[in-house]
């Protein structure tokens, strides 16, 4: 392996380490993925009830991942990944679960999540291929993707005044 080839595989893993989120994109739009980062590749959860959806993703197949910065939020950098997805209860799916678990926020369920992502999740796990693709020079921006979820109500005209009092105390 170059020396060039170390560095960029260096690079994927301590940036994909340090960061919170990682945006995947398999088939489809690109979506924002918590994870870790476990024995030379990411972990990421999903498929479930309560769990971050994974569209686009399959076993076998090929995503492209942006790594952002954690301090300032900006591409760090991409690769590619090979998806493979861990059968529930073997020893690499054992390792990446004990990770997760302790990374999950908000479970409702923490005492029983892990029998619970068994039964009715999938866990992928996303290994770097062999470098780093280039950044592009343009924007990646792009629209919000379309969801059920809605604001209920308009903000009272009260809580501005609200939360500036609480500021001034």
């Amino acid at each position: 392996m170059t020396s060039s080839a170390l560095l960029d595989r260096a690079l994927v893993e301590e940036a994909t380490k340090k960061s919170g989120l990682i945006w995947v994109r398999g088939e489809g739009p690109a979506r924002a993925l918590w994870h870790v980062w476990v024995d030379g590749a990411a972990h990421v959860v999903g498929d479930g009830p309560g769990e971050q959806p994974l569209p686009g993703l399959a076993d076998g197949s090929v995503a492209e991942v942006t790594v952002r910065s954690k301090d300032k939020g900006g591409r760090v950098v991409a690769w590619t990944a090979a998806v493979s997805e861990l059968a529930a209860g073997s020893e690499a799916w054992e390792a990446a679960v004990a990770e997760l678990k302790g990374k999950r926020l908000n479970a409702p369920d923490a005492e029983t999540m892990t029998g619970r992502w068994a039964r009715e999740c999938r866990v992928l796990r996303l290994t770097p291929r062999d470098a780093t693709t280039a950044h592009p020079d343009g924007s990646l921006a792009a629209p919000p993707l379309p969801t059920p979820v809605t604001t209920r109500h308009p903000v009272p005209a009260a809580l501005p005044r609200l939360l500036l009092k609480r500021r001034k105390r």
